[in-house]
């Protein structure tokens, strides 16, 4: 899902920045009893690692663009964690769990390796890159939306033989997942594991300015991530797993929601998100309704667990949006 001509612009980056830290983690002001979780170590894609969402973590592949702000940095706050990993990559797919992933600038490793005995807690947000399910997806709609605004010229050019093709590949996402968290259990046999399910994209009736999607592609758009979260969830549930469903908790907070959005729209937002990939504030909501479905209470205020990683702020962050222009 991470498409953006980054290389140049993040050498200028790395090449400008000194480097500052991640704020401490606060502590939750409710008095709450957390859940216990030691060491938790998160999977994922661009949904997870953050991109373009300030500060930007530099001890990470720069490739990968994590966000020192994202979920799992939320959340490892939340549960007050004694140790936290976050493995994310934008653009990673399931394949990536064994095999290391090649970015504009860096290798992420091999995602179960950072998973050990000790590790009690894994997240696990990926799956919409596999088969390309979501790039040529959000690529494509917008390209083909004046062949006919009112129809789905999307749909149908996805349709061959009669076969919807990225639904056919949304379902079989789903054996990728069972293959993941059956990895994921034998690599940490402690853990629980948790698939994070995407939140909403699209709204469930409606169109937007932000979504330059022909009318029909909302709705077949809409049913096609709704196939995919149903994938993440029988991949989850049928192999010893929790699902995190985000779909009921980010209703009316899709690309959208204008000023209560969770995820962005087609537009890059060199300060605060790609195109549709989670703000901050979207990743304030995932980490609160995952701690609110492992935990059954609700999260705490909290800053981003500290890593003690460099990171580039928001001054670093326009010079990198000036970078990209």
């Amino acid at each position: 899902m991470l498409r953006v001509p980054i290389a140049a612009a993040l050498v200028g980056l790395l090449a400008a920045v000194a480097g500052t830290t991640s704020a401490q983690a606060g502590q939750p002001d409710d008095g709450s009893r957390r859940a216990h979780y030691d060491d938790y170590v998160a999977l994922g894609d661009s949904f997870t690692s953050g991109p373009l969402i300030h500060p930007i973590r530099l001890d990470r592949p720069l490739g990968c663009v994590v966000s020192a702000r994202n979920y799992p940095a939320l959340l490892a706050a939340q549960l007050d964690v004694e140790t936290y990993t976050d493995v994310s990559c934008g653009g990673a797919r399931s394949s990536n769990l064994w095999k290391p992933q090649e970015t504009p600038l860096g290798t992420n490793a091999r995602q179960l390796d950072a998973l050990s005995k000790d590790t009690d807690l894994v997240t696990l947000g990926m799956g919409g890159n596999d088969f390309g399910l979501f790039g040529s997806l959000i690529s494509d709609c917008t390209e083909v939306r004046d062949q006919n605004p009112t129809g789905s010229p999307c749909k149908n050019k996805f349709t061959e033989n009669g076969v919807d093709t990225k639904l056919r590949d949304a379902k079989r996402i789903r054996g990728h997942i069972a293959r993941s968290v059956r990895a994921i259990h034998k690599r940490a046999p402690s853990a629980e594991v948790a698939v994070v399910g995407y939140v909403r994209i699209l709204p469930p009736i409606g169109t937007c300015d932000a979504v330059p999607f022909a009318d029909g592609d909302y709705a077949w758009g809409d049913k096609l991530e709704r196939r995919l979260n149903k994938s993440l969830r029988l991949g989850a549930e049928r192999n010893g797993a929790t699902y995190i469903n985000m779909y009921p908790a980010s209703i009316g907070h899709d690309a959208c929601g204008s000023g209560v959005a969770w995820v962005n729209g087609s537009k890059i937002d060199l300060l605060r998100a790609m195109s549709f990939h989670p703000f901050a504030k979207g990743m304030v909501g995932i980490a609160g309704e995952t701690y609110r479905q492992l935990t059954g209470r609700t999260a705490p205020r909290v800053k981003p667990f500290d890593t003690g990683a460099a990171t580039a702020g928001k001054r670093e962050a326009k010079r990198f949006a000036e970078l990209l222009h």
